[in-house]
């Protein structure tokens, strides 16, 4: 029985934890080697979740996004999976299944359990850690392991799918925020940023997204004022030091969830919105070398149906959500050896 909602504009704040896992029935994950400079992060739905998938990117790398299509069969998902390693990282949902299957959790057919597990990939391989790792990669134990270490408390920054990420100028990193609405709804989002453009503005170390801040979660320094020359030029990973861009050496991958009770279209309404928080906090976003994709869950856990004018306050309050994310991933960035860019944290003013 669902129930309705009054409609409202008014502001709203984080959840307590100002994490994805703020929507219940979600934990996070994060595995990562340093010496690889690489990571797995996994999101596991502990009840059942409908899922969707948007992508953007001109180069893409993903597992089981087919299937999230409203129009296909299987309704909801078991986890999704994060993970740098470009098309090498999409052995990681392997491992996440596995620890699914050992509880005997996913679709049933024939008397046996599936897991369900979308995943995601973007491109480590150039960023000063040892990619000799022999035969075989270490994605599907990583996401193995990140499965294992799934909490309602995860790391930001250079932890799980983020250890290895960069963006121009920057380390990029693994960021998260939460969102409550006036309605009752909450909103979470999860993104490992590893974007070709720049989180912010021209030269500056102002974040793009800072109209969207709450409680200085990402330094509380707003908009340069006034606005740099610089502000549009745009600056891509890679070029402004002179090295050639590697080939789709990028993508932004993430994942907006909510609490609402959503169909599979709704659910894909709102990770085509969450895009907007990419446009809103990445200049540019969607370019051809970046593979950029946002899942969608939603777990159902408030029993509330939004009506549509609610719907459209949920789609806003993704794309929001979703731009927090992005620069907190950045801001929580930390030094690793062998980096090859620098932190936010460590660039002063």
């Amino acid at each position: 029985m669902t129930k309705p909602l009054s409609h409202s504009h008014n502001t709203t704040v984080s959840g307590p934890r100002n994490l994805i896992t703020d929507v219940a029935g979600l934990r996070v994950g994060n595995a990562q080697d340093e010496h690889i400079k690489t990571g797995v992060t996994t999101i596991l739905c502990d009840r059942e979740t409908t899922a969707a998938v948007q992508v953007l990117g001109g180069a893409p790398g993903a597992r089981e996004t087919d299937l999230l299509e409203p129009h296909n069969t299987v309704q909801s998902v078991n986890a999704i999976v994060l993970s740098g390693g470009s098309a090498f990282g999409l052995d990681s949902a392997s491992g996440v299944q596995a620890y699914l299957r050992e509880r005997k959790i996913g679709f049933e057919a024939a008397g046996h359990h599936i897991p369900i597990v979308p995943s995601a990939i973007l491109f480590d391989m150039h960023n000063g850690g040892n990619k000799d790792w022999g035969r075989y990669p270490p994605y599907r134990e990583l996401g193995y392991l990140a499965a294992e270490n799934a909490s309602e408390d995860f790391e930001l920054g250079s932890y799980g799918a983020g250890a290895g990420a960069l963006v121009a100028g920057f380390k990029g990193g693994l960021g998260s925020a939460s969102h409550r609405l006036p309605n009752g709804l909450t909103m979470g989002a999860l993104v490992a940023v590893n974007a070709v453009g720049s989180v912010t503005v021209g030269d500056t170390r102002h974040f793009w997204a800072a109209p969207f801040e709450q409680d200085n979660e990402f330094g509380g320094i707003g908009y340069p004022s006034p606005m740099p020359a610089n502000a549009t030029d745009l600056r891509i990973k890679f070029r402004d030091n002179g090295t050639a861009l590697p080939p789709a050496a990028n993508t932004t991958i993430g994942t907006i969830a909510t609490d609402a009770v959503l169909t599979k279209a709704q659910a894909k309404r709102l990770a085509i919105a969450a895009h907007d928080g990419y446009s809103r906090a990445i200049w540019p976003a969607h370019t051809p070398f970046d593979g950029d994709l946002i899942f969608a869950l939603a777990t159902g856990a408030s029993g509330i149906e939004p009506s549509v004018e609610d719907f459209i306050d949920l789609c806003a309050a993704a794309a929001s959500t979703m731009a927090r994310a992005v620069a907190r991933g950045v801001y929580h960035a930390a030094p690793r050896e062998n980096d090859l860019f620098s932190c936010w944290s460590l660039s002063g003013e």
